[in-house]
């Protein structure tokens, strides 16, 4: 996930950095002044107005409570997501896709799982092993494996996942290829020390995706080239980042900004990158694609990695909303926005996670910024919104975060995929699993099933198709949002909890 803040110079954008320089002074204002607290409220409360007069009432931002919201919230809302709305309704006239490629969502793909084994050329430490075990669960703790696989948790992660789906053999990976080039992923990843935008990130998003795949059951809406382009792409979205935000890049006028023109800069640059680093034989794990495997993979994971930009958050949002309202729509409805739907959620998705990883994303993410801010400070500049380590309230931010960005999008998210999955459930149902049908495939795809969310301790080891028919048709995806929605209410009470004790500790 990148952060743009700022780009783009329609009046309303204009008005909005306006707006955003007057509370930026106003911060600066000694804390313990009492004239100063009134002047940022009288500004918060200007900022609130002045917005809601600026957006469209019909999108989703105009929804937004802006009053409990805290100033520098407001902020990075605001300057973060209306920059890019009207170049999100010129993409809203025309399809991404072409005619042909829009798949009907009655069209099941088949997917029987078995046990796997570490690929050839590649031997995984008992400890790497025992952690992989816990692979598919929502709850899978990357730290953990990243520790046990000595900082190698992407490289192994990969490895695992692509076997797991048959995608080494599927495709021709060659093990060599795919051993150097994970490790230069990770060091590229790691070039800058980021406490956030690292190796272990792009871990945990990798797996996340793994677990919306599974526990939802549209993996089985995928090809097998989409399902390596979620691991690939996923694998490599965030490759290379310096640790400082898209609106950065563009107030200090940096190299990677001018090439790209100011617009999605970071994660064009990553895919950018990554292609690169391909080039050379050694690196090229998609040496064995054929052209038009390869230009398709490309199409899907340039999709993905720009819709991690944080500027299309709410549009995301407001396209789902149309198609549901639609159901014309959902029968439509083409993969890639689909799939970059899911990478986005799962490059935003640690707050609906357990507390203790939450936490721990939380406090990376916030140093990240921090830095960056003392950067700003350094070079003169205004300190970005989130960014200033001697004023902001990280509690009050994240439960801001947690009402307006996380929630919402994942309770869309899934209803989306619900309306998705619920024909390949029928048609599972119907289906006597011909090995002969031409809409039906099967691929060997091998894990433990995670039952903690349905609490009985049976695997997901599948040994014929009809097996498989049956787990996608017991399916909840329902308990699967609830159990989400469980933990991001645990998260912001767990917030709400710090807040409070912040509070009783300045009044003391």
């Amino acid at each position: 996930m990148s952060l743009q803040l700022g780009i783009g110079e329609t009046n309303v954008c204009k008005r909005l950095k306006q707006l955003h320089l007057k509370n930026a002074c106003a911060r600066c204002v000694p804390r313990n002044s009492a004239k100063s607290k009134t002047s940022m409220q009288r500004n918060k409360k200007k900022l609130s107005s002045n917005i809601l007069c600026l957006l469209n009432s019909e999108d989703e931002m105009s929804k937004i409570q802006w009053d409990s919201m805290p100033v520098d919230v407001q902020e990075w809302l605001t300057i973060t997501f209306t920059s890019q709305q009207e170049a999100h309704k010129a993409e809203d006239a025309a399809s991404v896709r072409t005619v042909a490629y829009a798949v009907q969502t009655g069209v099941f793909v088949e997917r029987k799982f078995h046990t796997a084994t570490s690929p050839v050329g590649l031997a995984y430490p008992l400890e790497v092993t025992e952690a992989l075990k816990e692979v598919d669960k929502w709850g899978f703790d990357v730290f953990a494996l990243n520790e046990v696989s000595q900082g190698h948790s992407l490289k192994y992660l990969m490895c695992e996942l692509l076997s797991k789906y048959n995608l080494l053999s599927q495709f021709k990976i060659p093990i060599a290829c795919l051993i150097s080039f994970t490790s230069a992923l990770e060091a590229g990843y790691n070039k800058y020390q980021n406490t956030y935008h690292n190796s272990v990130h792009a871990t945990d998003v990798t797996q996340t995706v793994h677990t919306i795949l599974l526990h939802t059951g549209i993996m089985h809406w995928f090809t097998d080239l989409e399902i390596l382009a979620f691991i690939f792409g996923t694998s490599i979205h965030d490759y290379d980042h310096p640790g400082t935000t898209n609106h950065f890049h563009v107030a200090t006028r940096s190299e990677t900004a001018i090439l790209y023109n100011d617009k999605s800069v970071l994660e064009n640059h990553h895919v950018s990158a990554v292609y690169h680093l391909m080039q050379s034989d050694e690196m090229n794990i998609l040496v064995n694609l054929t052209a038009e495997e390869w230009r398709e993979l490309r199409h899907l994971v340039i999709e993905m990695i720009l819709a991690t930009d944080m500027t299309q958050h709410f549009h995301h949002m407001n396209c789902m909303k149309r198609i549901l309202q639609n159901e014309q729509q959902v029968k439509r409805i083409h993969k890639d926005k689909v799939m970059a739907m899911i990478v986005h959620a799962a490059d935003i998705s640690h707050p609906a996670k357990p507390w203790h990883l939450h936490q721990k994303w939380s406090e990376a993410v916030m140093e990240e910024f921090f830095n960056q801010g003392d950067k700003e400070a350094a070079l003169g500049l205004p300190i970005s919104s989130l960014c200033d380590r001697k004023t902001i309230n990280i509690a009050e931010s994240q439960i801001g975060f947690l009402d307006i960005i996380i929630k919402p999008f994942f309770v869309l998210l899934l209803e989306l995929i619900e309306e998705i999955v619920a024909p390949l459930i029928k048609e599972a149902s119907k289906s006597k699993c011909a090995s002969s049908s031409k809409q039906q495939r099967t691929i060997i795809y091998g894990m433990e099933h995670s039952e903690e969310f349905t609490g009985t301790n049976s695997l997901y080891s599948v040994h014929n198709v009809t097996k498989a028919m049956e787990l996608l048709s017991a399916l909840d995806i329902s308990r699967f949002k609830e159990h989400l929605l469980m933990f991001i209410q645990e998260n912001k009470e767990k917030w709400k909890e710090i807040q409070e004790k912040n509070s009783e500790g300045m009044q003391k």
